[in-house]
Order: C-alpha cells, then structure tokens, then sequence
C-alpha cells in the first residue's frame, strides 16, 4: 500500500468534495428528497419558516457529514486501487474540492 503525499492529499480534497456532494449540494437533492420531511413553523407575527429535517437513518446518515466523509474516504480508497485510470476521477473530485475550498474563502 505504497501511497506517496500528492495522491494523499489528492484522496483527502476528492473525498471532501464527494462527501458535500452527497450532502450539500443541490444537485443531488432529489437523492436525498425521499429521506426527507419538511417542517413548517409560524411564530406569533404570522412569520412562516420552512425546513428540511432528515427521516429515519437513511435521512440521517444523508446529512452527516461525518457518516458520509467516512463512506467517501473508503469509496475514494477503493477507486484509487481497484479502477483503472480512478486517479483521473479522483484529481476531477480533488480539484472541485480545492475550488470549492477557494471560493468559501473567498465569500467570507
């Protein structure tokens, strides 16, 4: 398991982005809708707030990010070993990841 520093760091930026991939980003949203339940609450001013709360553990697990780094991070291994030519994909995930990283500092 001969893993030099680039291809580390590349797996750590592809795994962050697949993981807000799977549990942030809109794109994936209709993957999460069926393990979702949407609440609704007005306060005393007739002002109504709506939200999303996960149902079940599949809802649940779907908005960790900790459950779903720990799944990325073995996906992300298991592409790096086992596809051929993975390493493509996985410097794709790592450099939206990098970007993603960029442009939140960038908004704050």
């Amino acid at each position: 398991m001969d893993m030099g520093w680039f291809a580390f760091i590349v797996l750590i930026f592809a795994s962050f982005r697949f993981t807000r991939l799977v549990v942030d980003d809109l794109i994936l949203e209709w993957a999460r809708k069926p393990f979702e339940k949407v609440v609704t609450s007005t306060d005393s001013s007739g002002h109504t707030e709506e939200w999303r709360e996960p149902r079940g553990i599949i809802g649940e697990f779907l908005h960790c990010h900790w459950c779903v780094g720990v799944w990325s991070a073995f996906l992300m291994i298991v592409i790096y070993y086992l596809i051929p030519y993975g390493e493509i994909a996985l410097l794709i995930l790592a450099l939206a990841g990098l970007q993603s990283i960029i442009y939140e500092w960038r908004e704050h």
